[in-house]
This record gives C-alpha cells, sequence and structure tokens, in this order.
C-alpha cells in the first residue's frame, strides 16, 4: 500500500498513541474498517434484534397472565369498595337512626330527671315528718 505524506503522518501519530496507551496499531485505513463494520452490521442484524422475535411469544404470555392478574386485582378492589360503600351507607342509616332515638330519649330524659328531683325533695319533706314525730315522741318520754 502506497501512503501519501499526511496518511504517513497520521498512522505515526495513531502509532505513537496507541504506544502510549497500549492499544495496538491500526494498519489498515480509517476508512476501511468503517466501510467494514457498516458491511457486518448490514449484513448481519444484531443478536439483540434477532432474540426478541423468539422472546415475543413469551413475553406475550407473561403479559397476558399479568394482565389477567391485574384483572382480578381490579375486580377485587371494586368489589371492595362496593362492600365499603354499602357499609359506609348501612353505618350512616344506623347513625341517623341511633341520633334520632338519642334525640326522642332525650325529652324521656328530661322528664325523668324532673321525676327524680321531685322524689328527693317528697324523700326529703317525709325525712323531716318523721324527724319531728321522732322528737315529739322523745319530748313525751321525758
Amino acid at each position: 500500500m502506497s501512503q501519501s505524506l499526511w496518511e504517513s503522518e497520521v498512522v505515526e501519530q495513531v502509532e505513537d498513541q496507541a504506544a502510549d496507551t497500549s492499544f495496538e496499531p491500526v494498519e489498515e485505513p480509517i476508512e476501511q474498517s468503517i466501510e467494514e463494520q457498516i458491511a457486518e452490521r448490514v449484513a448481519e442484524p444484531p443478536a439483540e434484534q434477532q432474540e426478541p422475535a423468539a422472546a415475543a411469544p413469551v413475553a406475550v404470555a407473561l403479559s397476558a397472565d399479568e394482565f389477567s392478574a391485574l384483572e382480578e386485582r381490579i375486580l377485587r378492589a371494586v368489589d371492595l369498595v362496593k362492600r365499603e360503600r354499602t357499609a359506609r351507607t348501612e353505618a350512616e342509616e344506623r347513625a341517623v337512626a341511633a341520633e334520632a332515638k338519642l334525640n326522642g330519649q332525650s325529652g324521656e330524659v328530661e322528664e325523668l330527671q324532673k321525676e327524680v328531683e321531685g322524689l328527693r325533695a317528697e324523700r326529703d319533706q317525709v325525712r323531716q315528718r318523721v324527724e319531728r314525730l321522732l322528737s315529739e315522741l322523745d319530748a313525751l318520754e321525758l
């Protein structure tokens, strides 16, 4: 191979750099190696491009299983939400009924409190009368 003056200088620089960085010097022109690399890449596609076609059925089966699992999870979540809404509605209805019952009983509670106060007052009156009678009995015996 005949090299021009410029090519020989480039080759010498590349060889010097290769010696410094422990690379082997390039013996053929850079253009030729690039052309060969392009030809190799065009001639046979990389292994990564060939394998997905073979791996595609596995990926589809996995995604179908994953989709089924996701579908089941979503259905369970929907069912859970429905049950929780029903339970919440029932709890709200029970709370409203309990509040209504409480409001109805608050009137009864007030009446019972008044009655208890009346009975205590009556008991105090009876106690006072009994104490008066006992003091009169004590006065007769003396």
